[in-house]
């Protein structure tokens, strides 16, 4: 037997299976796992919760259950909106349970105790319901990505298409704190540059129970637009307020400057009508939006909110990334996540910058009166197209991954 035509497939054979090794040690511990990390009872439990852990799995599903031929699994859990409870969760997840990625995260507090831990133990986290802009400003982290929204995009490009609208004229009703402070601030500096005037505001405290005179205020303030620089409880609050007390009927327009689907749903168009507000995805927007909201509805019996719609989307890019860089090291799937454009059901001209913000585009809508409505969830009509680089501005020079 000729040596040589032996050790052909032998050597064939040690090769793939030195291969085979090398391909499986790319995956930590033989399994991709994804941790939801979000509020399943509270205030944010219905633009996030079980409606971001059917989101994530969706995506698993859909991408075919492994990567790189190991599996991908999903732990949940509640950080009931505080801070300790949420960095404790994360900490036990990436030390004990292996988790590689944590997403969604609702509000700010939560979401940076969140980065910290994402910092410290050198794992992936992409948060959709955390706003601050500083998460990718001067707290931005190589390990750490913000996906849907930020408030300066909502903020600055409510206020910027509207006055181009023509609504020129402002009075806000801003929550009393850093949010609701950051809100006015950011849509005030666009304001003034598109020469419109802000002619005051009233600054109500944090689910103040009775808005009524903030609101009087602000109707008696003749402004053409009341802004709404607020989150929950007092946003939806202030709306309702200002149907029951005729602003929209008086000739006013409400802006809210954070207002989600599932707010309006909520709400239900009797009140919520006429309201101006900024979204990063809209459910009945063109087929690829229907098509992926109806699958999500069979399951959840409600579209979905823009932070759940967003979950799907980086998870997906996520995997696409552990696929295409052969492994699933963080920093090394960031990068791949960085290289390719984002374009699916969600996001339009999407791309993930060096801060590892997602810049898409965004969309000025109007709440549709019921008459308009002509289906259950037909809520919005799109009035324009805010790009990306409008609405988000450019990286924050006090982060330390922008290049100088």
């Amino acid at each position: 037997m000729n040596p040589i035509r032996f050790g052909l497939p032998v050597a064939a054979a040690l090769t793939a299976a030195l291969l085979s090794g090398a391909a499986s040690a790319q995956v930590s511990d033989d399994v991709v796992k994804i941790g939801v990390l979000t509020d399943m009872n509270g205030p944010a439990s219905a633009p996030t919760g079980q409606g971001s852990v059917t989101a994530a799995q969706m995506a698993i599903d859909d991408f075919g259950g492994k990567v790189l031929g190991k599996p991908i699994s999903i732990v949940v859990g509640d950080h009931q909106l505080k801070a300790d409870i949420g960095a404790s969760l994360a900490r036990r997840w990436y030390d004990v349970e292996q988790v590689d990625l944590i997403v969604d995260v609702p509000v700010s507090a939560v979401g940076l105790a969140v980065q910290n831990i994402a910092n410290e133990k050198k794992r992936l986290f992409i948060t959709h319901s955390t706003g601050t802009a500083d998460f990718h400003g001067k707290f931005c982290s190589p390990y750490a990505i913000q996906w849907v929204f930020d408030t300066r995009a909502l903020a600055v490009g409510t206020a910027d298409a509207v006055v181009k609208r023509g609504g020129d004229s402002w009075f806000f009703i801003t929550d009393d704190y850093a949010f609701g402070h950051s809100l006015e601030r950011d849509a005030s500096t666009v304001i003034n540059a598109n020469g419109g005037k802000v002619l005051g505001s009233v600054k109500p405290p944090l689910a103040t129970p009775d808005l009524s005179s903030f609101v009087l205020q602000a109707q008696a303030s003749k402004a053409k637009i009341i802004g709404i620089a607020a989150g929950p409880p007092n946003n939806m609050n202030e709306i309702k307020t200002g149907s029951e007390f005729g602003v929209f009927k008086g000739g006013q327009q409400m802006a809210a400057l954070l207002a989600l689907i599932t707010d309006i749903h909520g709400l239900g168009l009797q009140a919520a009508q006429g309201l101006l507000l900024t979204t990063s995805f809209y459910w009945d927007m063109d087929d690829k939006t229907r098509e992926w909201s109806k699958r999500y509805f069979a399951k959840m019996n409600k579209m979905p909110s823009m932070w759940q719609a967003g979950v799907y989307s980086s998870v997906m890019h996520y995997l696409n990334a552990i696929k295409d860089a052969g492994t699933d090291d963080p920093l090394k799937v960031a990068a791949k996540m960085r290289e390719k454009p984002i374009e699916d059901f969600f996001a339009r001209n999407g791309r993930l910058r060096d801060d590892n913000l997602m810049v898409h585009d965004l969309w000025l809508v109007q709440v549709k009166t019921p008459e308009e409505s002509k289906y259950p969830w037909d809520y919005y009509k799109i009035l324009t197209t805010i790009s990306g680089d409008k609405a988000f501005g450019p990286p924050d020079q006090a982060c330390a991954l922008v290049k100088k």
